[in-house]
């Protein structure tokens, strides 16, 4: 009798094994919540914060980010979703779809009694074994061959709310990036391509511009210009403006003939500034945001005005490298430094209208370093923004095009390809590790019956008929949602980048693994 609470106590894992459900229970619901929103017939949310701002999107890293998680492994799947954007910029929705159906897996294998090492061991060497089949069935693009990359970037903006101006889109996309990639070290850096999203017009209005566009007007007062030719430009870290006292000093100043003698003063130091900026040629001034006191103040735009040099102010301080490196000039943080070399040239800076703002544009610069910017438009700020992720996530498609040249067919052809592989290397396996690879093979099957179920079409047959097809050696058939059937993706031009299938992948199954791997969770106050 004396030891019955005991025994009670460490008898069997019931508590692990409840932590463990309670995760993969969580985290499922996760991926559940976006499964309708795969695809181009997928589904989108309407997301509404505390503020009464709403979002309209079905890109899932963006649907993932704005939910409230609470539940520690649900959130590991939000922080999933985050992973596959930042490494392949694609693929948001799919990996946490791909992580939901081997955690469904998990849940089975592990109620037949499986001890949760076994099964994450196993999912690794499948994992790896499937990144190896995917690099079998890739096809090599070379950054030259501009069709196929807008092809895969097309296909990128299918499951977005711009998807019919995805032909406006995409080549613009593809040329904004090759002109930034480092093809030799095959990098790009997406913070050399910079976008401005304006309301107004259609998505079709959005243009690349192959220069410097400021997202400000040109300041102006009495006779301010508002063009400049054979452009000059200087950007200023300093103040055009009086200095100020110590924050704890205050001058008073007791009768009017001091008070003009300060004024006099004032104009004389704001007037000999201008003209040290005159006498460098500069005619358009760019000035830096300042925090302690004003960048610039009128009497300083006056005199800029008479001088015929335009001013363009509040330039943010994060903008500053951008700006340097598109325009080829250099910051100048004190009037004794204005020279020739630290200034940029260019044929033309002028003021332009856009919808009901205005912009500057820098165009013809001489000495261009290896920048873009889009100007992104749009009829309402839920267009706008929504344009704005799908831009960038196609961006990305090609970015990762350029860091490894290989592409293979989408519309769930990879996947079931990688489900009739995986079960025929099980029947080569015994044992646990065999029973382990069927199961994650079947998972892999979510993507092709998702993208069927979502598109109206009926899941089981259409992912009959793909499996057939592809036993009979067909590897690039795939679900065609506009026509409701099957056929070769690569002939309807839906390929999407090497890196964003075995990314999806690979972070897919890494989580799952670290998910089983927890047995407790603890408290800590």
């Amino acid at each position: 009798m004396g030891d019955g609470p005991q025994t009670k106590a460490f008898s069997g894992q019931a508590k692990p094994a409840q932590i463990r459900t309670s995760n993969i229970i969580a985290a499922k619901s996760v991926a559940d919540a976006v499964r309708t929103s795969l695809g181009p017939r997928g589904m989108d949310k309407m997301i509404e914060n505390e503020d009464g701002d709403v979002t309209i999107t079905n890109d899932g890293a963006t649907i993932l980010s704005l939910m409230h998680v609470l539940h520690p492994a649900a959130k590991m799947l939000v922080e999933l979703s985050k992973a596959q954007d930042v490494e392949a910029g694609d693929g948001t929705t799919s990996v946490v779809v791909i992580a939901g159906s081997l955690l469904g897996a998990c849940e089975r294998l592990l109620g037949q009694g499986l001890h949760p090492a076994v099964i994450s061991k196993a999912f690794g060497f499948a994992s790896a074994e499937a990144a190896k089949i995917l690099e079998g069935m890739s096809m090599p693009v070379e950054l030259t061959d501009r069709e196929t990359i807008i092809k895969s970037a097309s296909t990128a903006l299918n499951s977005k709310v711009v998807s019919q101006h995805s032909s406006t889109i995409a080549p613009l996309v593809v040329d904004a990036v090759l002109k930034v990639a480092d093809q030799e070290h095959s990098m790009v850096d997406l913070n050399d391509i910079r976008i401005i999203k304006k309301h107004g017009g259609t998505v079709e209005d959005t243009e690349l511009v192959d220069g410097v566009v400021f997202d400000k007007r040109a300041s102006h007062t009495a006779s301010s210009l508002d063009r400049v030719e054979n452009a000059k430009i200087a950007l200023i870290q300093f103040c055009l403006s009086p200095p100020k006292t110590d924050l704890e000093n205050q001058v008073v100043v007791s009768d009017y003939a001091q008070m003009d003698r300060v004024l006099r003063e004032e104009r004389a130091y704001i007037l000999n500034l201008c003209k040290q900026i005159k006498k460098a040629g500069c005619n358009v001034l760019l000035i830096q945001k300042s925090i302690l006191r004003d960048a610039v103040n009128d009497l300083a735009l006056h005199f800029l005005a008479k001088m015929k040099i335009m001013v363009i102010k509040d330039i943010e301080r994060d903008d500053i490298e951008f700006t340097c490196k598109s325009l080829g000039c250099r910051p100048i943080a004190s009037v004794d430094h204005f020279s020739k070399e630290a200034m940029a040239q260019a044929d033309l800076v002028e003021e332009v209208t856009v919808g009901q703002s205005k912009i500057v544009k820098v165009s013809g610069v001489h000495k261009p370093g290896a920048t873009v910017s889009i100007v992104v438009r749009g009829s309402n700020k839920l267009v706008l923004e929504e344009a704005d992720r799908s831009i960038h996530d196609s961006l990305c498609v090609v970015r990762c095009l350029v860091k490894k040249r290989a592409f293979i067919a989408g519309g769930g052809a990879p996947e079931i390809e990688l489900a009739l592989r995986l079960t025929e290397m099980a029947k080569t396996l015994s044992g646990t590790e065999a029973y382990c690879l069927r199961a994650y093979a079947e998972a892999l099957e979510v993507v092709p019956f998702t993208l069927a179920e979502n598109a109206g079409l009926n899941p089981i047959s259409t992912v009959t008929d793909l499996r057939s097809r592809h036993q009979a050696g067909d590897t690039s058939a795939g679900i065609n949602v506009r026509k409701g059937c099957i056929t070769s993706m690569l002939e309807e031009n839906v390929v999407q980048p090497l890196l964003v299938s075995t990314s999806a992948l690979t972070l897919a199954t890494e989580t799952v693994r670290s998910i089983l791997k927890i047995d407790d969770i603890v408290n800590t106050r």
